[in-house]
Formats: structure tokens, sequence, C-alpha cells
């Protein structure tokens, strides 16, 4: 049985690969998402499932598709899209299915071990030819093992339980803090305690985010919470740089509330170049690419198009974001 889903994007770069991922049967249809409105909705006419990317749908399109039921990411967040106003139009809205969760959870840690070691500091002196310069003598007193430490995930979801699992056999205690507790199961697998998030962040000399982005969400980390963190702390995200109160965490690392902090996301990507984060040696920042691995590529596309062919033959999508 054949089926045909589309991929609204500005241009044709994912097709090939979408298409070739696809399940046998099922061909994929570009839509230039760079031409108006009405002729999106014109060659989506026909179309029940959409995969976006990037990540969005406008409320203006969806309103002009009526055949559309499902918008599909490739990535996990879908804060771009407003899915309050696209439910209310029979549209939902299905994320990566975890399709990157592995490479997220391993740059998660590698991002605990280099802010620990100065990694960013390290690559740089030795390709300025300093070798190891100054680094001993100014930061020997923030370098560390994990071993020995405690790591708060906040967010123990597709990623975070992955992080906790990738942290057995690291010699480190682990705390989560989540709207929904785990199951006992889980959490015995993981040695993982459940506690508040005040007691999350009083405790962990590492805390790690990763909560998707959404009203109740936005500046979870502000003044309130640095005040709660040890001045030891390292605060790592790798989840959406909204989350933290940017500003807020620059106060922090200039009053020296935490020790440093390692960022794969800013509060707006690009950040400016005058950004005072990109100035301290304390904090290393990644340009959003926790993802960047071919095997998450390609597992978070086999998702996406199986979920939507799984909608254009009548069935019912997985892993459905629900609005705020």
């Amino acid at each position: 049985m054949s089926a045909t889903i589309a991929n609204l994007a500005p241009n044709a770069d994912q097709l090939e690969t979408l298409q070739s991922l696809s399940p046998e049967g099922t061909t994929v249809k570009w839509v230039d998402s760079t031409q108006s409105l009405e002729e999106q909705a014109k060659q989506l006419e026909g179309i029940s499932a959409v995969v976006v990317t990037p990540s969005e749908y406008p409320v203006e399109l969806a309103a002009l598709t009526k055949d559309v039921r499902l918008v599909q990411t490739v990535s996990a967040g879908t804060n771009m899209i407003d899915k309050t106003a696209l439910g209310e139009l029979g549209i939902r809205v299905a994320n990566n299915g975890g399709g990157n969760a592995i490479a997220v959870s391993e740059h998660t840690i590698t991002l605990m071990t280099s802010v620990y070691r100065k990694m960013q500091l390290q690559f740089k002196s030795v390709q300025a030819g300093d070798w190891a310069g100054n680094i001993r003598s100014d930061w020997m007193s923030q370098a560390h093992e994990i071993a020995g430490k405690t790591v708060g995930i906040i967010g123990l979801g597709r990623i975070g339980s992955r992080v906790a699992r990738r942290l057995q056999g690291w010699e480190c205690e682990l705390l989560y803090s989540d709207i929904e507790p785990a199951s006992p199961e889980l959490e015995a697998e993981l040695h993982i305690t459940r506690v508040s998030q005040q007691e999350l962040l009083e405790r962990s000399d590492i805390v790690t985010l990763h909560v998707p982005l959404n009203r109740s969400t936005t500046k979870m980390i502000s003044d309130a919470e640095f005040d709660m963190m040890k001045p030891t702390a390292v605060l790592i995200n790798a989840c959406r740089g909204p989350v933290v109160d940017e500003a807020a965490l620059i106060r922090a690392i200039e009053q020296k509330k935490i020790m440093s902090a390692g960022l794969d996301v800013t509060e707006v990507e690009p950040t400016p170049k005058d950004n005072p984060l990109l100035g301290f040696e304390n904090v290393l920042i990644t340009p959003h690419l926790a993802a960047f691995a071919q095997e998450s590529n390609e597992r978070a596309r086999t998702f996406a198009v199986n979920n939507s062919t799984r909608v254009a033959m009548g069935q019912e999508p997985e892993s459905i974001v629900l609005p705020d």
C-alpha cells in the first residue's frame, strides 16, 4: 500500500535522505517553505503528514491546510510550533521519538568533563603554541574528576535517563527532579534518587538540564536557583537556551555564585558576539550541535518518515507532544 508524505523545507537538501529512509511504498514530496502560504497550502492538498525541517509550521499555514493531521519534527524540541493553535485546527505535533537522545546524552557528559578539565583552554593554548601555558597555575582550583561528585539531572526523560545510564560506573551519586516520578524499576536500574528541585540544586556538584522549553520551564533557572547552588557547582545546559535566565547566569558567574558552566544552547542563537558569556574562561559553549552524529541524524529522520507514514496510512502517530 502506498502513501505520500511531505517535507516542508526551504530547500530540497533533506529530500533524498528522507526518501531513502522511508518505508517501502512511501513517497516524500518536497514543498518549498519559501513560497507564499497559498502556494504551500496548494501543494499540501491531500497530504496528511508533514515532516518539517526546520521545526516550524506557521499557524497561518495550518489554517489553510485542511488535510494535514500531523506536523512531524526531526528534533526533540517543538517550541517553535504553536501546538495549542494547531491542536484547535485538528493538527497534532510529534517530535523525533528520542532519535537524538544518545548523541545529546554523550555530549552532555562531554561538557561535564570538558568544563572540569578546561578543555577549551587546553585546545586554545596548544593551538597558540603555548602548550600548557598557565593552565595548571591559573585553573587547578577548578579542575576535578566526576568520580565522587553528585550529579543532579533535571528532567529524567529520554535524554536525562540516558545521561544517568551512561554515568553508571563513573562512581558518582545521581539525583533527579521531574514533575513525574520514574518507575521504581528504572530508579533502581539507574541507581538514582528523586528529590525536590531545591534539594537537587543545593546538593549537586553538577546540575544538568533536560527539559522541554515551554511556559513552565522558561527561565526556570534564574537568580533564586543560582543562590541555592554550591559556589563550586557546574551548570550544564544541552536542552534549550531560554530554560536558563542568561542574564542571571552571567551574574552568577561574575559574582561566583557557581564555579562554571557548559552550554550547548543560548537564549539567542547564534549568540551575539558581544555576549559576556563568550568572555568567561570558565564557561564552555558549543554551537547547539549536541545531536551532531550520523547515527542520531539517521535515527531521528527514520522515526520522522515512519511516524508520518503511519498517519498517511490512517494509523495513530507516536511521540505526540501535547500543548503546554
